[in-house]
């Protein structure tokens, strides 16, 4: 649980830290796969705050979902988080591929929606295409750094992408007289922190696997006969 704490960059919106309920499934679990399944709960919950933050400040892109009001096109999306579909306009395409077109002037969908799923495609497939982790998941470390890196670079265009009139392509990080919501920033900070944790994380099991065979040799203890 400590590892967890250091996966965020400021202060969680919830009172404290949140374990999760014993189930079955737990028992084909080590401690380090608890550790990751618990940082991808965290790193989509994020995505569900975005998706939220981000149609709230968009309300135009979730009516071309034609959704009856935002909470129906917030459960859409909530599902769509967690189960690595994208928008159906953009069937075919993946992870990178869908946040590329979100970020596109010209793309005239559902924005927000390929933003975030496209977002959540990609965690999901730079941690093997898993949500939950048992013993025999090995994620590669790598792929989880670069899904970090992505994540920056995703959050710079949010920030940064305009249309040929120079508005902003979606709404999100505002600055203004006596007042500022920088919201965004602290969520991507908390997925970027989290997934480079991960990834150093998966980098020293490799590590730790060799050495503790090592130190099982040196140390070896023979058995009691008498």
């Amino acid at each position: 649980m400590l590892c967890l704490s250091a996966c965020t960059t400021s202060p969680a919106p919830r009172g404290g830290p949140q374990g999760e309920a014993m189930s079955f499934d737990q028992l084909g679990q080590t401690d380090f796969n608890r550790t990751l399944t618990m940082a991808m709960r965290d790193n989509l919950d994020s995505l569900d705050r975005l998706l939220e933050k981000l149609y709230r400040r968009n309300p135009a892109e979730w009516r071309k979902g034609g959704f009856a009001d935002l909470q129906a096109a917030l459960d859409h999306g909530r599902k769509g988080i967690r189960a690595g579909t994208v928008p159906i306009d953009l069937q075919g395409l993946r992870d990178i591929e869908v946040l590329s077109v979100a970020m596109d002037p010209d793309y005239e969908g559902d924005r927000v929606a390929a933003y975030v799923l496209g977002l959540a495609d990609m965690l999901i497939t730079a941690h093997g295409g898993k949500l939950r982790f048992y013993v025999a998941d090995a994620p590669e470390g790598q792929k989880v750094f670069n899904a970090a890196r992505n994540v920056e670079i995703a959050a710079w265009m949010l920030a940064t992408r305009r249309d040929a009139a120079g508005r902003p392509l979606l709404l999100s990080n505002e600055i203004g007289v006596g007042a500022a919501n920088l919201s965004f920033e602290r969520e991507f900070g908390r997925i970027i922190g989290c997934l480079d944790l991960v990834a150093e994380l998966l980098d020293e099991n490799l590590r730790r696997v060799g050495i503790n065979y090592l130190q099982g040799l040196l140390f070896f203890n023979f058995l009691p006969v008498r």
